[in-house]
């Protein structure tokens, strides 16, 4: 959404607005002073949304728990705060946010933590509903667009009533889906000033220790409030065989799926309504839990003695669509469904890879052509890397592991890899996330690990925000830009052991991979050439194959650039009587950007400048 698509509307008007969206209207209604986040799918545009309305402040924090911090800090100050990050982030964050259940909030806290059911583009598939039970907060799960609106003004509210930080649990579908969204206007919330109150603010044992009866008290509270909230409704339906318990978009599956069925909706899902739920248990023949992923409120309800059924029926992976809800309730109900209408042939899926240009290509084709390397990778499009047709990553984990897992990998190594280099690859924003703590300790401790910094000066795998390494700010205004090599030495690294190089420059890179590993200490290579889809990158001119030069090699289709195609195949027989395949190649030259990767490696300099064309939009990034 653009903008001026942004920009405060009528009071009562109707927006076409995602989830993220939605709730970005929310906050800056909420009369919200300051809110924070770190880029994270599918989380990410509720801050890039909050970042062109007025009367706030915002920012991209450094990771999740800073982010968390922030906003503690600003509702600590008597203002109202606003948080967001993906389920993974929240995992960054719970040290701030175990701690902050015991202080509850002075101004109205909302904590947004978005699920990414299906794992669309996550490493797991985590259930955020969790952190509700685990650090005793209340948690509202909106269905739609409408209701994360609703449901965020509603957190602010009950933030306030009970000082409390409310958590609003989305998924992917919710976040993303666009519906109408009737929206009002900003009622502005002045600060309150920060109270000194060293039994509150100060969590030393002693003080944390007598704010636990107080937590009790107050999840008691709120569970009462859970019971009679508008927010957990039920739905009347006339075949009583079956009753469903739903939140968030598993509802609006059951709706569509069982339109008769009488079902309950929790939208105030923790603390859980038990006598609510017991109720309409009680109205109906058979209870079926619908719930994505864990077996949660299952559990839960079994554990207060409320027969029904869940994971008996339903996989514990993915979206709970109708197609997967009406056989499993027909089975339980002993009925038959028709056989399913054939569905038309799929298209055939486009596999991950990288971008055209991506300056992360020429390094994953000189890491392929590198042996005895053990290679430790991170969260980032170059993740990717793992990928065909580089198979140049052995091991990722989490955001900023590579560094401690290459440490591992070198002090663990058996005798068998006594001999093997031992390699770290981080983007420029991971590595300022939670990689520096990993280089410090590589240093600390003599680790013989050579770090490769990816520095495409963007956040590029959610869409090219900036961080402290663009020299930009939220609102893309000039801001100090970090040096890689200077914190590289200050971390510990022998400045002779720290590299800057053209990542373009295929044979340069290989020579620095080559000698830095070969070095039994710890050594950096930052590589330093943007993305191609933010507007630093400089197009040049593309090339093309010249056809009767070409010898089918396949040489530049080993560089993984998807502007480069296999034009057609041929098997010969060589005089050693071994058959091969050459591959013909061609270029799109509307795709290529000209960055000249495939140009190194082609023996027989096949490939050669074109005219210039005009670029394709999605070359760069919308304005």
């Amino acid at each position: 959404m653009a903008a001026s698509q942004l920009a405060p509307a009528p009071s009562h008007s109707r927006l076409l607005l995602s989830g993220n969206e939605a709730i970005a209207r929310a906050v800056w209604e909420s009369g919200v002073r300051v809110a924070s986040a770190y880029p994270g799918t599918p989380a990410t545009e509720m801050l890039e949304n909050l970042a062109h309305y007025p009367d706030l402040y915002t920012e991209w924090s450094v990771n999740e728990k800073v982010a968390l911090e922030v906003a503690i800090g600003a509702s600590m100050a008597g203002s109202r705060s606003f948080c967001a990050m993906k389920h993974v982030g929240m995992n960054v964050a719970a040290d701030p946010l175990m701690t902050l259940t015991l202080t509850g909030a002075a101004g109205a806290m909302v904590i947004a933590v978005a699920d990414d059911v299906g794992l669309s583009s996550s490493q797991n598939e985590q259930d955020s509903r969790f952190w509700g039970r685990f650090a005793h907060l209340p948690l509202f799960e909106p269905a739609d667009s409408q209701e994360a609106y609703d449901m965020t003004l509603a957190g602010y509210a009950l933030s306030e009533k009970f000082q409390v930080p409310v958590v609003l649990r989305l998924t992917t579908r919710i976040c993303h889906v666009k519906a109408m969204v009737s929206v009002g206007e900003r009622v502005a919330h002045e600060s309150t000033g920060f109270v000194k109150d060293p039994r509150r603010w100060v969590m030393v044992p002693g003080h944390a220790k007598a704010r636990i009866p107080l937590m009790y008290e107050r999840e008691e509270l709120l569970r009462a409030e859970a019971e009679i909230s508008p927010l957990n409704f039920v739905v009347a339906g006339s075949d009583r065989r079956v009753g469903f318990v739903a939140s968030g978009p598993a509802w609006m599956h059951v709706q569509e799926a069982f339109p008769d069925a009488p079902a309950l909706k929790l939208g105030f899902s923790c603390p859980v309504p038990i006598a609510k739920i017991r109720a309409f248990a009680a109205t109906v023949e058979q209870l079926v839990v619908v719930e994505e992923t864990e077996p949660l409120l299952e559990m839960e309800l079994k554990a207060a003695g409320i027969p029904c059924h869940g994971k008996d029926l339903l996989p514990r992976i993915g979206e709970l669509a109708p197609e997967i809800l009406k056989p499993a309730v027909a089975k339980l109900l002993g009925e038959t469904l028709p056989l399913p209408a054939i569905k038309p042939t799929q298209v055939f899926p486009r596999p991950p890879t990288m971008c055209v240009a991506c300056p992360h290509l020429g390094i994953y084709y000189t890491l392929a052509q590198l042996k005895n390397l053990t290679i430790a990778g991170d969260i980032g499009c170059y993740t990717l890397g793992a990928g065909h047709p580089w198979n140049a990553l052995d091991a990722t984990i989490s955001m900023g592991a590579s560094m401690g897992m290459a440490l591992g990998l070198d002090k663990g190594r058996a005798e068998s890899d006594r001999d093997k280099k031992v390699l770290a690859v981080i983007g420029d924003s991971t590595f300022l996330h939670m990689g520096m703590q990993g280089l410090l300790d590589i240093t600390y401790n003599r680790g013989n690990v050579t770090v490769l910094i990816l520095d495409n000066r963007t956040v590029g795998m959610t869409g090219g925000q900036d961080n402290p390494s663009t020299g930009r700010d939220i609102h893309g205004e000039v801001a100090p830009r970090v040096d890689f090599v200077k914190i590289c030495e200050a971390l510990g690294v022998k400045p002779e052991r720290i590299r800057k190089v053209d990542p373009y420059q295929l044979p340069v890179l290989f020579k620095a991979l080559r000698e830095e590993t070969k070095i039994p200490e710890p050594s950096v290579i930052i590589t330093d050439r943007p993305c191609v889809l933010i507007d630093a990158f400089e197009r040049q001119k593309p090339y093309t194959v010249i056809a009767d030069k070409c010898t089918g090699c396949g040489n530049c289709i080993d560089v993984g650039c998807p502007a480069i195609h296999v034009k057609r195949r041929e098997k010969v027989i060589k005089n050693s009587g071994k058959e091969v395949e050459l591959q013909f190649v061609d270029i799109e030259t509307a795709a290529c950007t000209g960055c000249g990767l495939c140009v190194q490696p082609c023996a027989p300099e096949a490939i050669v400048a074109a005219l210039p064309v005009q670029p394709l939009n999605f070359m760069k990034k919308p304005s």
